[in-house]
């Protein structure tokens, strides 16, 4: 089924697919409505015996390999979420486009690989446009300098930082590109004012609210359009999420910040260290965890801050230091630190397992929260469009929406 589409059909489409994963998700959520880390064994050992033993059966190696396998997940996992395979045909999105707009090599200058890569393909999904358009959330404005000088247009791009504000316009001098920087908050009300309905509005990889303030601007301010792609749904000012269009309003899921992290467990893999390194930060968070649940008296997960990465290089019990400070608790001395470092690296096998079941229902969950955007901006009077706009090795969060605005008559 496709969500690449014109009209009325289009518009059911989008209707239908939202409706579809809903109620699958919701007849599913306490498959994955839950955080791992709060265990200490497997959520669902009681309630399904058979599929422990049959993941307590799989290797660390085996758990990966599935997790980068859908169709396989899905299969593995069917006697017990038979949800999985509609699921899985239902998350399936159309290519936008598979010819990306190439930058010159010195407008590409001071762009990662990966992001100048990713700022071609979102470029080239844009829709007919004349200008001018709005760039949110710019950084140096290198999505808009490409704009601009592809499309022969004027680009206003708005960024918090005055540095990289600065820097944008140096490069834009330089290159050629017609952008006017504009450094405000953009959630101050007086920044809904930069947008006009002759905009056609732009985002890439903006972060939670900061696209969905977007999108509710666009609307109300009668933008010609929006093509953006949405990023870090957790990032959000209230403690769960707010649903925009009617649909999502009346379904039975109510989302945590917690639920919102799901989509984002996909990720472009970063090699053998980092891997390593990564395994090793849950290892020992959960055997921190273990430690606080005996230190405290308390039996119930506490979350710690996010840490330098540098701290893994030191001891497991400096790293217990750190923690503990952070979460102003007093280690006593004598503590057991290698037997807790193994009950955490015992969990950590827990935890993968819980994922990994977890994680059928990621890409979902992902389209449905993009799903509930579209579905807003067809109540405002676009017409929508969803498809991916690059492949997920180029960026897992690879969905995009583009919205313009429906002409009558």
């Amino acid at each position: 089924m496709s969500l690449h589409f014109d009209g009325r059909t289009g518009a059911r489409v989008l209707a239908q697919r939202f409706q579809q994963l809903d109620r699958l998700l919701s007849e599913a959520r306490h498959w994955w409505q839950y955080q791992p880390y709060h265990h200490l064994d497997l959520a669902f050992a009681k309630a399904a015996p058979a599929l422990a033993e049959r993941l307590n059966a799989l290797s660390l190696a085996e758990i990966e390999r599935l997790d980068g396998d859908m169709p396989a997940l899905c299969e593995l996992l069917a006697p017990w979420i038979p949800q999985g395979s509609a699921l899985h045909a239902l998350s399936a999105l159309p290519t936008l486009t598979a010819e990306p707009i190439p930058c010159e090599r010195t407008m590409a200058m001071y762009m990662p690989g990966r992001k100048q890569a990713q700022i071609e393909a979102f470029t080239a999904c844009l829709p007919v446009h004349r200008g001018p358009y709005l760039e949110w959330c710019a950084g140096k404005g290198h999505l808009g300098r490409l704009v601009s000088l592809h499309r022969q247009a004027e680009v206003l791009s708005l960024e918090l930082q005055a540095p990289l504000c600065e820097e944008g316009r140096q490069l834009a001098a330089r290159d050629g590109a017609r952008m006017a920087f504009v450094c405000a908050d953009a959630f101050a009300d007086e920044t809904a004012q930069l947008i006009a309905p002759a905009h056609h509005a732009m985002a890439l990889h903006a972060c939670g609210e900061l696209h969905t303030h977007l999108i509710e601007q666009v609307a109300a301010r009668g933008a010609e359009g929006v093509t953006l792609s949405p990023c870090c749904y957790h990032l959000i000012r209230t403690s769960h999420y707010r649903p925009l269009s009617g649909p999502a309003k009346a379904s039975v899921l109510r989302l945590a910040k917690s639920d919102l992290k799901l989509p984002l467990q996909e990720t472009v893999t970063g090699g053998a260290r980092i891997a390593r390194l990564r395994e090793q930060e849950v290892a020992w968070r959960l055997a921190f965890d273990c430690l606080q649940r005996q230190v405290r008296g308390v039996d119930e997960y506490l979350p710690v801050p996010n840490m330098q990465k540098s701290l893994l290089t030191g001891t497991f019990e400096d790293f217990c230091g750190w923690a503990a400070e952070r979460k102003e608790l007093v280690l006593p001395a004598g503590l057991d630190y290698a037997g807790f470092l193994a009950k955490g690296e015992a969990r950590y096998g827990d935890v993968a397992r819980m994922e990994l079941v977890r994680h059928l229902f990621r890409r979902p969950l992902e389209l449905w929260l993009v799903l509930d955007r579209a579905l807003f901006l067809q109540e405002q009077g676009y017409r929508v469009e969803v498809g991916e706009f690059c492949d997920k090795p180029m960026t897992p969060r690879n969905i995009l929406i583009r919205a313009v605005r429906a002409r009558h008559g």
